[in-house]
């Protein structure tokens, strides 16, 4: 007799990591891989950070923290934005979380309800849509065009009804593109006007090319900010982010914290309390993703591909390729099969039109993106 199987976990696969496995057999079958396919930066946690983990460690006691995490990284966190942004962010308002993954899971069971409906943008970060799924709320997809930068606009979402949330990422996963101060307070004051819950995705501030992001952590008190410690400080596997929440969240949120995770990870606590004081290690690392970027669009069209969203911050192109191919996912395994590079299918990130796309992380290092564009110049060659 089979038992039953909880629909949950019937969400969609994220292609990024079956394309990471994917490519994984091959090299372990001995074949060469370039990796483009994930979004984790190829640079180490700041030097700082590993000599306080070791000192840490060496004292021999990691044990549990607060549930909202530790009173010092909280107000290290308080005083990033002062610094970083001019804003002023009670520290109280803080959560730390094991990664931003985390932040969502208790940002979404906090401020809706089963059955809410909640709006993106498409193409978008995958995970997004099946935390939703999974928690029984309906994702709204708005189907964005380069036009606006793939982002949502107020005609989009006047577009739909009885919306409770609405998810916006500056800079985005997968285009890297950006919204404008004016365009993002537009979607605050639409937002505010009728009641919509605005979720901030902000694990990429930091990773911008020409202009910075901006933060809603004090430009709308109702909204969530999420951020981490994984992208701009280059801390992925020490899963550890924060959330910026409004007062009415924040006993919700520490009551769930307490429940399902008991509390964020104290080593990487302690890591980041001394992460947030490595800018200049960190802006390093943010200009060679720069100078990375300048050369893939400058030699991928060579290749062949020229038709990118507007990549403003992050480590990621998002590619049309609809002029090859209308099946990306197949167009990305033939790249890895015969070329040996691993790219993401843009249906990850896009279920209507994703076919036509393919997201290039250029995360990694220098070399990887010249060899890359040798392998794509001599597969696209042969037609």
């Amino acid at each position: 007799m089979a038992l039953k199987v909880a629909r949950r976990g019937t969400v969609a696969p994220f292609l990024a990591m079956d394309m990471l496995a994917r490519a994984n057999r091959r090299q372990q079958a001995g074949g060469a891989v370039v990796h483009l396919e994930v979004g984790q930066p190829g640079t180490p946690a700041p030097r700082k950070v590993l000599d306080a983990a070791a000192r840490f460690l060496a004292g021999g006691q990691i044990g549990y923290t607060e549930a909202l995490g530790i009173g010092r990284l909280r107000e290290a966190i308080a005083g990033h934005y002062r610094r970083f942004y001019g804003a002023e962010v009670p520290s109280e308002r803080i959560a730390v979380t094991t990664g931003s993954s985390s932040g969502f899971l208790l940002a979404f069971l906090a401020a809706f309800e089963p059955g809410d409906r909640v709006a993106l943008a498409t193409p978008y970060y995958p995970a997004y849509r099946n935390f939703l799924i999974a928690l029984g709320l309906e994702p709204v997809l708005l189907p964005a065009t380069a036009a606006t930068g793939f982002h949502p606009t107020p005609a989009l979402l006047d577009a739909e009804r009885d919306l409770e949330g609405l998810i916006v990422a500056s800079p985005a996963n997968p285009t890297g593109s950006m919204l404008s101060p004016d365009e993002l307070r537009q979607l605050v004051a639409y937002c505010a006007d009728r009641g919509i819950r605005f979720v901030s995705d902000e694990i990429y501030h930091g990773i911008t090319f020409g202009k910075p992001a901006m933060t809603l952590a004090d430009l709308d008190p109702h909204a969530i900010v999420v951020n981490s410690f994984s992208k701009y400080f280059s801390m992925t596997g020490w899963r550890i982010g924060w959330l910026v929440l409004p007062e009415d969240l924040v006993r919700p949120v520490e009551r769930l914290a307490q429940n399902l995770y008991i509390s964020p990870p104290a080593l990487s606590q302690e890591a980041g309390v001394v992460a947030l004081d490595c800018r200049a290690e960190l802006d390093d690392y943010v200009a060679a993703y720069a100078e990375k970027r300048r050369f893939l669009l400058r030699e991928l069209p060579g290749c062949g591909l020229s038709d990118f969203a507007p990549c403003d911050g992050a480590f990621y192109l998002y590619i049309d390729v609809g002029h090859l191919t209308n099946d990306s996912t197949d167009l990305c395994h033939r790249l890895l099969d015969e070329a040996g590079v691993a790219l993401t299918p843009g249906l990850d990130f896009d279920p209507d039109r994703g076919q036509r796309y393919l997201r290039l992380s250029f995360a990694g290092p220098m070399a990887d993106m010249e060899a890359a564009v040798g392998r794509l110049r001599t597969f696209f060659a042969r037609g």
